[in-house]
């Protein structure tokens, strides 16, 4: 009787979490835009470039333009992908809209550099932090999405087609400086987005397969102090001719320890099969804290 109380408090303290970190987003979003980009005349990508570029040609109130315009995204959104996200967008919106519309931040620096450095910096941690969360801010993200699932189109080719010509279209009605500046600092935002959902640490998976395979585990083990994933080899087929019951072993690490497992590897068995790839996203396992010189032991007295 007790556990759905349980369970229903926890995920209204988890809601209520992700709805601060929504709010937090969106804040970073419009300092990005209203103490840096707005007033220095620059653009961003998407449904917002669309209603900056609106709000300098007819003199409308670009809140109220946002709001429109991100419309028809949300409606795709509620009967195409998620009315969850739906939902949470269309509050993240419009939060962001009326944060735009009462902010009045005091202009730090007319540096263009720095303003698209900076500008996109913030709004990109904005963005990150509220895709995290479950919403969008943009609604040119919500139309990659769509097309993504329905024609299979990539996301970020949908995001690049649709800011190619937002910006061809700056640089005829503003200038190609203008214009430059404002691909910078979208560049900016779309690299610190990418940062902000992915986290800032990159991690490097490793599968290895080789004769000493024994010798390598206790080597990762000792020296890396990392965890592992270990398969059992049925038969295989190289140069070295046919290998059966053999063990693979596959460890994540850190991308500053590359070369030092790489060099553990060449010293055991240099004709060992390597490969490497990039890691976006880890839950569990021993990996973050890597293993203590207790746990160590125990896999010692484990393999005994």
């Amino acid at each position: 009787m007790t556990k759905q109380p349980t369970k229903d408090r926890n995920r209204m303290i988890r809601n209520t979490f992700e709805y601060l970190k929504i709010a937090l987003g969106v804040l970073l979003a419009s300092i990005g835009l209203k103490a840096f980009l707005l007033p220095n005349g620059f653009l961003d990508g998407g449904v917002t470039g669309i209603a900056i570029l609106l709000n300098t040609q007819f003199d409308v109130n670009m809140s109220l333009i946002l709001l429109l315009i991100s419309i028809p995204f949300l409606i795709l959104a509620y009967f195409t992908i998620s009315r969850y996200m739906f939902f949470k967008s269309l509050i993240s919106i419009i939060s962001l809209a009326v944060f735009i519309h009462f902010e009045n931040f005091q202009v730090i620096t007319n540096d263009k550099l720095l303003i698209s450095i900076f500008g996109g910096l913030f709004l990109g941690l904005g963005i990150g932090i509220t895709i995290k969360n479950g919403a969008v801010l943009d609604g040119s993200e919500i139309l990659g999405i769509y097309l993504n699932r329905h024609f299979g189109i990539s996301i970020g080719k949908v995001i690049l087609i649709f800011n190619f010509i937002l910006f061809a279209i700056t640089a005829i009605i503003f200038s190609k400086e203008t214009a430059m500046y404002s691909i910078l600092a979208f560049l900016v935002t779309a690299k610190i987005t990418d940062l902000t959902i992915e986290g800032f640490e990159n991690f490097i998976g490793v599968m290895i397969v080789s004769k000493k395979y024994e010798q390598v585990k206790e080597a990762i083990t000792s020296e890396l102090r990392s965890g592992m994933t270990v398969f059992n080899g049925i038969y295989g087929y190289g140069n070295q001719g046919v290998n059966t019951n053999f063990e693979v072993i596959y460890t994540i690490i850190n991308r500053i320890e590359i070369g030092k497992i790489n060099k553990i590897i060449d010293q055991i068995d240099p004709h060992a099969f390597v490969i490497e790839y990039d890691i976006n996203h880890i839950k569990g396992g021993v990996l973050r804290r890597y293993l203590s010189n207790k746990e160590k032991h125990a896999l010692k007295i484990l393999k005994v």
